[in-house]
């Protein structure tokens, strides 16, 4: 019969789905949870662990669980290394959409035989080319679909079904592909941030090089000058005694008129600070270190990112991928 035929064409269809859906390891349909590896391919999380088990014997494991920690194995699809951190097989990321997949698979099919809605005895055995939909024979005779073009149910469903199947290939593919792409952009992220902070860090050490450079200079003039600030006032501090001395000498022999003019003299010369060095006006400043650092300060606060003209490329394939798988699968949902 027709529906006899539509199921076996529908069994046809899951039995194709089910090559895709197949573990490597266990070679049976994934069991959930299923785990996508760096490498893109799918494995059932008990038969990773079951390999990783075998590839690292003398690892233990936590309690007799199954969770390990760290260590190692290769792909049995395409022999890519896979590197498990702490959390061993439970570190990989969960494929959700190959188990939803897999959910949709294993939901029993309906075997109940759909009736034409116009003629309450007749199953719908054709399908109206024209209108898009399944009906009835009695419809083409002289019903709604009378001058419609029709097709046999059976060949209809057998090219959508291919249909459908592509749209799985596809939705799979392009699940892969995304993954892929995130991996890279997270990898590409994290190098770029790393060679940003590297170029950062070396900035910051040859401006610490330079203040440290620029602060020696301004504190060894600092030391020069007050050496001889301290120098100076030594030397006028010594003749500030002598002056004294000899002012108490002139003061002690102010009777003795013979000694007036000898007194006079050595006063004048006590008196006489002209071979003693000045301090010069402004000595103690420090003008000829003022920096000007807006120039340098202007470079940094346009410290960017080299503008490059970006290409779309990409993204209009991406979003390409989407709307081509957006639309296939609402055509398929459209026809089943």
């Amino acid at each position: 019969s027709d529906f006899q035929s539509s199921a076996s064409v529908y069994f046809f269809v899951m039995e194709s789905l089910e090559k895709q859906l197949v573990c490597p390891i266990c070679l049976e349909m994934f069991t959930k949870p299923v785990v996508i590896l760096p490498c893109q391919h799918n494995l059932c999380r008990k038969c990773a662990n079951d390999i990783f088990q075998a590839s690292n014997p003398y690892l233990s494991t936590r309690s007799g669980s199954t969770v390990t920690s760290g260590g190692r194995f290769r792909c049995p699809s395409c022999r890519h290394e896979v590197v498990l951190d702490r959390h061993g097989v439970y570190g990989l990321q969960r494929n959700l959409l190959v188990e939803n997949i897999i959910d949709m698979y294993k939901q029993e099919p309906k075997v109940e035989q759909p009736m034409c809605e116009e003629h309450e005895d007749e199953k719908i055995n054709i399908y109206c080319v024209s209108c898009s939909v399944p009906t009835c024979s009695l419809c083409k005779v002289f019903g709604a679909h009378k001058d419609c073009e029709v097709a046999p149910l059976h060949n209809v469903f057998t090219k959508q079904k291919a249909e459908l199947t592509d749209c799985v290939s596809m939705l799979v593919g392009n699940n892969e592909r995304i993954q892929a792409i995130i991996s890279q952009l997270e990898e590409t992220c994290r190098a770029v941030n790393s060679k940003v902070c590297e170029t950062f860090d070396h900035l910051f050490a040859l401006l610490e090089e330079k203040k440290g450079e620029m602060t020696l200079r301004i504190t060894c003039e600092q030391e020069e000058k007050l050496d001889y600030i301290r120098g100076l006032r030594k030397k006028y501090s010594e003749h500030m005694e002598n002056t004294a001395k000899l002012l108490e000498t002139s003061i002690q022999t102010l009777d003795e008129s013979e000694m007036a003019v000898f007194l006079q003299v050595k006063i004048v010369e006590g008196t006489n600070t002209s071979h003693l060095d000045k301090l010069q006006h402004g000595y103690e400043n420090m003008d000829h270190f003022t920096a000007n650092f807006d120039r340098q300060r202007r470079a940094l606060t346009n410290v960017d990112f080299i503008k490059v003209k970006t290409t779309s490329v990409h993204a209009n394939m991406l979003a390409y991928r989407i709307f081509s798988y957006h639309s296939c699968c609402s055509y398929s949902h459209s026809v089943c």
